[in-house]
């Protein structure tokens, strides 16, 4: 296609991006301000948090607060913004507000703006370990055992301790621990704030992610893999990009048999010495905290979340990536004036 053509096809009005629930989410939000660069378009990265205190609200082109995600009026509040500040598309960041987006999808529609996010389907599944397990078993997607706290217990001897426990609708790793026999069992399913719990065999080898980038059609764009070196406060602080066709065909038969799967979504699992020893625990249905690695390596998942939206041509590719590209994360700080705090 020629360049007069392409340019023919970029939108007169300027093009704008919500990043939901921003938080942390910086490298994100700058990710989608340089493919808007990238690819010549007039636009805007804004975020919207429920605190005034998150460093991605401050570092984003407008940023707006909003109602929490457990408040009524979430979801009348996102609608009225993304009309008035005429958002093209809507990039969710964070498990629990997933339900809140699937709701309001389609009157968003209606006013020209797309929720980068799954379908109910898929979101059902990625919220509920249960309901994770059972798809994947279902699909044949090697996975590890699992079963309730009550069913170990009553027959501790058919399990294999230690033992790994986690609330059955948790996220970011909060209340996941290793058991090693009953009585801590007992006691790591005795907090109620920590609801429903699920119980899971140890996946042996080392833990790796996947991001990965589906289209409208739930065909896999791309998959990146990356090994996981060091977790911090439940996010991964160091990481490495590793190319495995293994992986990345087995992301696209996940992609493919999910029922609904588009934009990003992020499979975690185990890879251990043994040739196939694989084994799939969680499926998340948005972008990875550790997203950013694959992003510095060229799997441009903003751009190409872009130029689909937009009918532009796509530079998408699904190997284009780099192996063995290195992240060690560090702490740096956005700086603000406390006396503008609402």
């Amino acid at each position: 296609m020629s360049e007069s053509a392409v340019t023919a096809l970029r939108p007169a009005a300027p093009v704008t991006v919500l990043i939901s629930s921003a938080g942390r989410r910086v490298e994100l939000l700058r990710g989608f301000r340089r493919a808007l660069g990238a690819l010549g378009l007039d636009g805007r990265v804004i975020a919207t948090d429920a605190s005034w205190y998150s460093s991605a609200f401050h570092d984003a082109d407008e940023g707006i607060l909003v109602p929490r995600l457990d408040s009524d009026d979430f979801v009348p509040t996102m609608l009225e913004l993304c009309e008035k500040q005429r958002v093209d598309l809507v990039v969710p960041t964070i498990d629990t507000e997933m339900a809140a987006w699937v709701a309001g999808r389609e009157r968003l529609a209606a006013l020209g703006t797309t929720v980068a996010l799954s379908s109910a389907g898929v979101v059902d599944i990625a919220a509920d370990k249960q309901l994770t397990h059972e798809w994947l078993v279902a699909n044949d997607v090697p996975t590890v055992a699992q079963a309730t706290p009550e069913a170990v217990l009553a027959d501790p001897g058919a399990w294999p301790f230690p033992l790994v426990v986690k609330p059955r609708f948790g996220s970011a790793g909060i209340g996941v621990g290793v058991v090693r026999d009953t009585a801590e069992l007992a006691m790591a399913v005795s907090r109620p704030e920590l609801g429903e719990m699920v119980v899971q065999t140890l996946a042996p080898g080392r833990e790796h992610t996947i991001d990965v980038l589906a289209d409208r059609d739930g065909n896999c764009v791309c998959a990146v893999p990356r090994r996981r070196i060091e977790v911090r406060a439940g996010e991964v602080s160091k990481a490495v990009t590793v190319r495995s066709p293994e992986l990345q065909q087995l992301a696209a038969r996940i992609c493919a048999a999910l029922p609904g799967a588009f934009g990003t979504i992020t499979v975690q699992l185990f890879v251990g010495d043994e040739p196939g020893q694989l084994a799939v625990i969680e499926i998340n249905a948005r972008y990875g905290g550790g997203f950013p690695l694959a992003l510095e390596a060229g799997a441009d998942f903003p751009r190409w979340q872009l130029e689909e939206l937009l009918g532009l041509p796509s530079s998408a590719s699904p190997d284009g990536w780099r192996d063995g590209l290195v992240m060690l994360r560090y702490d740096a700080a956005v700086f603000v004036d406390d006396r503008q705090a609402p």
